[in-house]
C-alpha cells in the first residue's frame, strides 16, 4: 500500500485570535489593550506556515497525505501504515500519542526559539530525509513508555507523560493508596504517576521542588514514578507514601473516598477526564502500547 503521511498541528496563536475576534485589526486592538503587539504573534504564524509548506513539499508526490488539527484527533482514523509528522510543540506529541498503535512519529520543531524540543527534535528542513528514512526502515526509533489508568467500571485512559488523580479543582482529595503490600489513607491535592518522558515535565518540577532523591526513569524505561502533592498528615490520613517507583507487574492502586469532584486525566488535558465516585478503584500501570518516536 502507498504510504500515507499525516501532518499534525495545533492552531497558532494568530489563528486562534482570528477565530475569536474575526479580523486582524480586531485582534491587534485586543492585544494592544493588554500592551502586546501583534507582530510577534504574526511572525510565529508565518514561521509555522513556512514550516508546513516545507513539510508538505517533502512528502513524495505519489504518497497519500492528510492533515489534522489537535482538536480533531479524537475523530481522525489513523491507519497502521501511517507515518505521523508532528509539527509544533513537545506537548503536541503527547496529544497524538494515545491515538496511535506503533506508527512512527517524527517531531518537527518549527520554532526552536520558543519550543524546548525534547520530543520535536528535528528541523522542518530535514523532513524529506527523515520521512524517506522511516519509509525505508533506516530511521532510528526510540520506544517511549506510556501510562494507563484503568477504572474498575471498565473506563481507561492512556497518557505519554503522566496521569493525574485528584479533585477536579485541585482542592483536597481523599483516597486510599495501595503500593504492593503498603497502603495509606491520604488527603492531598492529588497525585501524578509519570513515565520517563513525563520526568522532564510536571514530575521534574515536583522532583526538584521537594529535593527528592528518587531516581526518575528514562523515556524507554518500563517503570513509572509517582508523587503525591501536599499530603496532609492527620489522625485519619498519613503522609508516608508520597513518592516512589512503580515497577512492571506491580501497579499503583487508588480507591476514591470523594463523594463528588474526583477525576483522573492524562497529559494535563482536563477536558478528557474520567469522573470518579466514592469507592471506585483506579489501577495505574504501564500501558500496553508505546510511542515510536524517530530520533
Amino acid at each position: 500500500m502507498v504510504p500515507r503521511c499525516v501532518v499534525v498541528e495545533r492552531p497558532t496563536e494568530y489563528r486562534e485570535l482570528i477565530a475569536r475576534h474575526g479580523t486582524e485589526r480586531q485582534a491587534a486592538f485586543y492585544l494592544a489593550q493588554r500592551g502586546v503587539a501583534l507582530d510577534g504573534v504574526l511572525a510565529r504564524d508565518r514561521l509555522q506556515g513556512a514550516a508546513r509548506t516545507s513539510v508538505l513539499a517533502a512528502v513524495p508526490p505519489h504518497w497519500r497525505r492528510a492533515q489534522v488539527l489537535r482538536q480533531d484527533l479524537d475523530r481522525f482514523l489513523f491507519e497502521p501504515e501511517d507515518i505521523v509528522v508532528v509539527l509544533g510543540q513537545d506537548g503536541l506529541v503527547a496529544n497524538v500519542a494515545k491515538y496511535l498503535h506503533g506508527q512512527p512519529v517524527i517531531g518537527l520543531n518549527a520554532d526552536a526559539d520558543h519550543n524546548e524540543g525534547v520530543l520535536v527534535r528535528h528541523a522542518p528542513a530535514d523532513a524529506r530525509e527523515i520521512i524517506c528514512a522511516v519509509a525505508e526502515g533506516g530511521a532510528r526509533v526510540r520506544r517511549h513508555t506510556m501510562v494507563r489508568a484503568a477504572v474498575d467500571d471498565g473506563q481507561t485512559l492512556i497518557a505519554l507523560n503522566e496521569v493525574f488523580v485528584g479533585h477536579a479543582s485541585h482542592q483536597s482529595a481523599r483516597y486510599e493508596l495501595f503500593q504492593g503490600e503498603q497502603h495509606e489513607r491520604q488527603s492531598s491535592s492529588g497525585l501524578i504517576v509519570s513515565t520517563g518522558t513525563g520526568a522532564t515535565g510536571w514530575a521534574a518540577s515536583l522532583h526538584r521542588e521537594r529535593h527528592s532523591a528518587l531516581r526518575l526513569p528514562e523515556a524507554d524505561d518500563p517503570r513509572l514514578a509517582y508523587f503525591v502533592r501536599e499530603a496532609w498528615p492527620s489522625r485519619a490520613t498519613g503522609a508516608t507514601l508520597t513518592e516512589g517507583i512503580v515497577d512492571p507487574g506491580s501497579p499503583l492502586r487508588i480507591r476514591c473516598e470523594n463523594a463528588e469532584g474526583a477525576v483522573a486525566f492524562g497529559d494535563g488535558i482536563e477536558e478528557d477526564r474520567i469522573a470518579l465516585d466514592w469507592g471506585q478503584g483506579v489501577t495505574i500501570d504501564v500501558a500496553p502500547q508505546t510511542l515510536a518516536l524517530v530520533v
